[in-house]
């Protein structure tokens, strides 16, 4: 049996996927059709000036600020990373090529899913578990040159990280045979050696903006409650803080779009419809690449109209006002995205670890994990279906304050509550489609 047949339950999808039985529809779009109205109404009659600063947050214990900032705890995470990556490099060298191979999970599941859970909640864990930062700066001290080297000052942003983010989720929802060793081998050593090359000509500290999986988990990181004070103090903060407080750099719009848009295409493409559309073609392929590339053109497209006429209505500049904006996206594509993934998570996450206990696909069972079985009642529909619907309206509303933030503080305050309708309303379209497209499978 060949390994995307064995593995995959709706063919978009690289390791699987699954249902959940669906809440009452109608009580699902107008609840959150209210929170957001409501959230808008009180932010405009209470948040009448920029609040969010840089030192805000409430300190920390002595004993978790060392803990944090202690040099041992970044080489037991560093370590752990460097050992995970070794572990899957051995099951995709010498490993079978079958529906056991833990290589498609870990990459599919863990570094994808995983990754961004754990950013969410702890902040940018990637930048102590990415690889090649190690790679990196062993060449550099292998060859004797010094850690800041660079071959330019030009500096990207964020376009690197679009394009690699777009291509990885390509590989997972459209590419054929996507869970086979051999498309798995050239995805791997293909993105290792142009991301260490990316690294040798940006420099460490452009690599960390230009790198896929490093902003995919510093931007969904901002939202984590953990965070650091100008005074490099870590504290406790709101979820808000980090989005409103973001460098906005070039290329930001793009891979925040890429970053919902992609994920709406996932729920999009297990729609029967499309399906059988994509099938009856000519070129299944291309079409599915044309309808991921044109969910995060629209995504995009939405926030471009939209803050452009909200700058119009405010008396602004449209120009960079999509991007001074595109902060407001990414709560709206981490709670899209623990909607979308919890089951996945859960169920392939855990089978994961106990394929990973057998990477030679000989039957051992290493680790120990090789009879671990998903938990039954985190996957409950009951249970299941209300997280979907609790993280899609609570991202949308804290991307409605994100946006009230940044609206009050660009914008004078007369003009600051009208100027932001376009955004409320796309927001309104976002949540509507993005519940729709969850619930109508």
């Amino acid at each position: 049996m060949a390994p995307m047949t064995a593995l995959a339950a709706l063919p978009a999808h690289g390791v699987g996927s699954r249902e959940d039985l669906p809440l009452p529809f109608a009580y699902v779009l107008v609840g959150a059709a209210l929170a957001l109205a409501v959230s808008f109404v009180a932010l405009g009659l209470g948040w009448r000036t920029p609040k969010i600063r840089a030192e805000d947050g409430v300190q920390l214990p002595g004993g978790v600020q060392r803990f944090l900032d202690s040099r041992g705890l970044r080489v037991v995470v560093a370590v752990a990373g460097l050992a995970l990556t070794a572990w899957t490099l051995l099951a995709l060298a010498a490993g079978q090529d079958d529906a056991n191979n833990p290589v498609p999970y870990v990459v599919y599941v863990w570094l994808w899913v995983a990754l961004a859970f754990a950013s969410i909640l702890l902040g940018p864990v990637w930048s102590l578990l990415n690889p090649v930062h190690w790679l990196h700066r062993g060449i550099l001290a292998a060859a004797r040159i010094a850690p800041d080297f660079v071959l330019t000052e030009r500096r990207v942003g964020y376009w690197p990280a679009a394009v690699g983010l777009f291509a990885f989720v390509w590989l997972e929802l459209v590419a054929p045979d996507n869970t086979s060793l051999t498309t798995m081998r050239v995805a791997i050593v293909g993105f290792l050696l142009i991301d260490l090359v990316l690294a040798l000509v940006l420099g460490a500290r452009a690599h960390r903006e230009a790198d896929p999986f490093e902003a995919w988990s510093r931007l969904l990181g901002t939202l984590s409650i953990l965070g650091r004070r100008t005074d490099r103090r870590w504290v406790a903060r709101t979820p808000v803080h980090g989005p409103i407080l973001l460098e906005i750099r070039p290329g930001l719009l793009a891979t925040a779009s890429v970053m919902l848009g992609s994920t709406a295409y996932d729920s999009f493409a297990g729609q029967p419809r499309w399906f059988t559309f994509v099938q009856g073609t000519a070129q299944p392929r291309l079409i599915e690449t044309l309808g991921l590339l044109g969910m995060c053109l629209v995504v995009a497209g939405l926030m471009y109209g939209a803050t452009a006429l909200s700058a119009r209505l405010a008396h602004q500049p449209v120009r960079g006002m999509a991007s001074a904006f595109a902060p407001s996206l990414l709560p709206i594509a981490a709670g899209y995205l623990v909607a979308h993934y919890w089951s996945l998570w859960v169920w392939e996450g855990t089978n994961a670890l106990a394929k990973l206990s057998d990477p030679l696909g000989t039957g051992a069972n290493w680790l120990g994990t090789g009879h671990l079985t998903p938990s039954a009642a985190l996957i409950a529909p009951g249970f299941v279906s209300v997280l979907q619907v609790v993280a899609i309206v609570t991202g949308h509303v804290l991307g409605v304050v994100v946006a009230h933030e940044r609206a009050v503080a660009l914008f004078d305050r007369r003009t600051a509550v009208i100027g932001q309708l376009p955004l409320v309303i796309v927001m309104v379209v976002y949540t509507v489609a993005g519940l729709t497209l969850l619930f109508s499978h």
